[in-house]
């Protein structure tokens, strides 16, 4: 039997029951860590940001210099390609932690990288700074969030084209030219205070700027090297976002105050790490948001007796996703149940204001 479809809308019926179930900004399940502890690992730091952005952006230059030198030969193509991951995928980790402040210790810093790798990803950074806070605070709760990446049923073809940064791609440029008019739809009306929308305006006309000036520049020189330069990146390179992207909440249970049942924490080799920021740690990141990323790690070591058991690769990770994407095709209330370890504190839905309810009610 298939299930009446969910209203993923923030201004439909599935907000509606968000609130009136109470999920909507309810209190959520957090590990118990000791004080000191948790101090220590909130600690932020700008060396091993500035180190890890040197290597971001100088690689970036490496990657971009010698395929320019290689230009009109197959052999530019691998450093294209390399270039294009690290614009296109990893700018997606960095607005992320940047726009939490947790990356760097100096403000500044913080602000330069955000802006920088929203630029790349082609993210308004007034729009998500604001879409960020409410996915945190509202983490996978129908109607509430606007940033659930795979809705049910899920849309295999979308979620195809998301390897290709399609979808996205066109959604921003949709965005920003709505934005640039001038138009705030009613959904970022939700979520960014009427005080920042002036501001959303400001950065689309800007960012639109910046855009048309790299095509006249790629028409001028009779070249298409300007774009693959700025913004076709965002294409090309968006491969290893999405494949990263999916496995943090794809295929769990939704309209839950638990990280540990609507999240996932992977583990992933050091150079997925890198490009990724850690995020791989994405029940501990969403249950301690103020904690750097650099961090992480630690923090798994330290509550990974209440978590569940991480997925041990990339791979794994997929094969626990996919077969609940193509059940959900018929079952859409059907999701990964994260078993608990048997030193876990249990989860009570009760305690944390909350009964799981469908959105489609």
């Amino acid at each position: 039997m298939v299930l009446a479809q969910r209203d993923y809308s923030l201004v439909g019926r599935g907000s509606r029951a968000a609130v009136a179930s109470g999920l909507a900004a309810a209190e959520w399940y957090h590990t118990d860590v000791p004080r000191k502890e948790m101090k220590a690992l909130m600690q932020r730091s700008d060396a091993p940001a500035i180190r890890d952005t040197a290597l971001w952006l100088g690689s970036m230059a490496v990657f971009a210099g010698l395929g320019i030198y290689f230009w009109g030969s197959w052999i530019a193509l691998p450093f294209f390609l390399a270039y294009g991951v690290l614009y296109g995928s990893a700018s997606d980790s960095r607005w992320h932690e940047c726009g939490h402040g947790t990356a760097f210790k100096t403000r500044w810093m913080n602000a330069i990288v955000y802006q920088i790798a929203c630029f790349m990803i082609m993210r308004n950074p007034v729009t998500w700074r604001w879409s960020h806070a409410r996915h945190h605070t509202d983490t996978v709760i129908v109607g509430r969030d606007p940033e659930i990446a795979v809705m049910r049923p899920p849309d295999l073809l979308r979620l195809i084209l998301d390897f290709f940064g399609i979808l996205d791609v066109w959604h921003a440029v949709v965005d920003t030219l709505r934005n640039s008019a001038g138009n705030v739809s009613e959904e970022e009306k939700t979520f960014i205070p009427e005080t920042e929308q002036r501001k959303v305006v400001r950065v689309a006309r800007i960012w639109l700027a910046s855009y048309a000036g790299t095509i006249a520049l790629s028409m001028w020189l009779g070249s298409v090297l300007p774009l693959l330069l700025i913004g076709l990146p965002r294409l090309y390179g968006a491969w290893h976002a999405a494949m990263t992207g999916l496995l943090q909440h794809g295929g769990l249970a939704d309209n839950v105050t638990d990280y540990r049942l609507n999240s996932r924490t992977v583990y992933m080799n050091p150079i997925s790490r890198f490009i990724y920021w850690n995020m791989n740690y994405h029940v501990e990141h969403h249950m301690f948001p103020m904690v750097p990323y650099h961090a992480l790690p630690k923090l798994h070591a330290l509550i990974k007796h209440d978590l569940p058991a991480p997925n041990t690769s990339i791979i794994d990770g997929y094969r626990e996703m996919i077969p609940a994407f193509i059940r959900q095709l018929r079952y859409e209330d059907y999701y990964v149940k994260r078993e608990l370890p048997p030193t876990a504190k249990p989860y009570h839905e009760e305690l944390h204001g909350a009964q799981r309810v469908s959105a489609a009610e």
